[in-house]
């Protein structure tokens, strides 16, 4: 059974690897909604995975070493066969001279490559520091919603998202910018742990604070203003206040957008949300995310025989480029990630005494949509980047 609530958590995936393809692909000066979309990953990702895990340990039969062992296994078959399968054509194809650094992505420090070497070389891979980061973040956060006491969760993550905001707010004082501020771990652990964070809270309580209804709309409309009213010319200064809001400001107006999606909205939006467009492009979207610098890549070494522009941003790379990479998507999902997720069913969180391979649903706590999509019926019914597993089923092992 498919939930609408999941099916609008694709819709966010499709958005968020939507906002990458369009700052990579069209616009020369959209990186602020690359990197936008990027967050929105991460909140998606430590929302679900948080979840999910809760889910497990709230099950009677539940065993910490078992939901562990399922976790780390099913995360493996998700996510490892399509990113060796582009590092494997990246070390045959030669792109970029990208083998020099292979060992790195392989490892997932890609992150820490580019931020050592503080530039974005080889472009071509330059898109997986965001992988590496999740990898660095699932190693140790199943351990700790699986072993720490459950009434602590939430401070962890409170914890969690203020260092890592005083991690940002510390680079103003270093100098000059460099790409390490947004790639080593801390950068974009508020992301993740406030995705973490609405997991926990959502858990035991379904309404939303009283700060979170007041405070969306004005940080919101405060992260608009500050990305289209910028001056073109800004002092050191104003370029570190602009980096810092478009990092912090719409931290909570994307938490509550996947906070409602998870509830299921509504309505025309939650209509337009289930789509099978949206829905189909979001199932997909951790190929879209994984394949488009090499299909990009590809294209531009092809020009010659192309008849529109695609060596520079604009509609012709969008349409082109973004078409190539979606049918690689699509083939890689139908015929390659898809069977191996398949094998997911062996790997169960939760075993019953009686059978053991048979998973147990863990209780639930009742869900709302929430003040945002008050009026609508709710559903009662989870990378680049989280390419987690949304087609979700009553039973835990087949989620993710």
């Amino acid at each position: 059974m498919l939930h609408a609530r999941d099916r609008q958590l694709d819709a966010l995936r499709a958005l968020a690897v939507s906002m990458v393809l369009y700052a990579h692909f069209f616009d020369s000066d959209g990186s602020n909604w690359g990197h936008l979309g990027v967050r929105l990953f991460f909140i998606l990702s430590g929302f679900l995975i948080t979840r999910l895990l809760l889910e497990a340990r709230s099950a009677g039969e539940f065993k910490p070493a078992t939901a562990l062992k399922a976790f780390y296994s099913r995360r493996a078959l998700r996510i490892f066969p399509p990113y060796f399968a582009v590092l494997a054509f990246v070390w045959l194809a030669g792109l970029e001279q990208s083998r020099v650094v292979l060992t790195w992505h392989a490892l997932y420090l890609s992150n820490y490559w580019y931020a050592l070497r503080d530039a974005w070389d080889p472009w071509v891979l330059c898109h997986t520091w965001s992988l590496s980061i999740e990898e660095q973040f699932y190693i140790i956060w199943p351990l700790v919603i699986l072993y720490a006491p459950r009434q602590s969760i939430e401070r962890i993550c409170v914890g969690v998202i203020a260092f890592s905001l005083a991690y940002r707010f510390y680079w103003p004082i270093t100098g000059t910018p460099s790409v390490a501020r947004d790639l080593l771990p801390p950068a974009s652990m508020d992301a993740l742990a406030a995705g973490a964070l609405l997991a926990a809270y959502r858990a035991r309580s379904a309404i939303w604070p009283l700060w979170m209804r007041l405070g969306w709309m004005p940080l919101a409309s405060a992260f608009l203003a500050a990305h289209w009213l910028a001056p073109s010319s800004v002092t050191p200064q104003q370029a570190w206040a602009l980096w810092i809001a478009s990092e912090v400001l719409p931290l909570l107006p994307l938490v509550m957008l996947v906070g409602c999606c998870s509830s299921g909205i509504g309505g025309s939006v939650g209509r337009l949300a289930e789509s099978p467009l949206l829905t189909g492009f979001g199932r997909v979207s951790y190929g879209v995310y994984l394949f488009h610098p090499i299909a990009l890549s590809l294209v531009v070494k092809a020009q010659p025989w192309i008849p529109v522009n695609v060596s520079s941003q604009g509609a012709g790379r969008l349409l082109v480029a973004g078409t190539a990479t979606l049918i690689v998507a699509l083939i890689s999902w139908l015929f390659f990630e898809r069977p191996i997720n398949g094998l997911k069913r062996y790997f169960p969180y939760v075993l019953s005494p009686q059978n053991k391979a048979a998973p147990i649903v863990p209780a639930r706590a009742p869900r709302s949509a929430g003040w945002l999509a008050q009026g609508a019926s709710a559903g009662k019914s989870t990378s680049l980047l989280e390419p987690a597993d949304s087609r979700r089923e009553v039973r835990v092992s087949n989620i993710h």
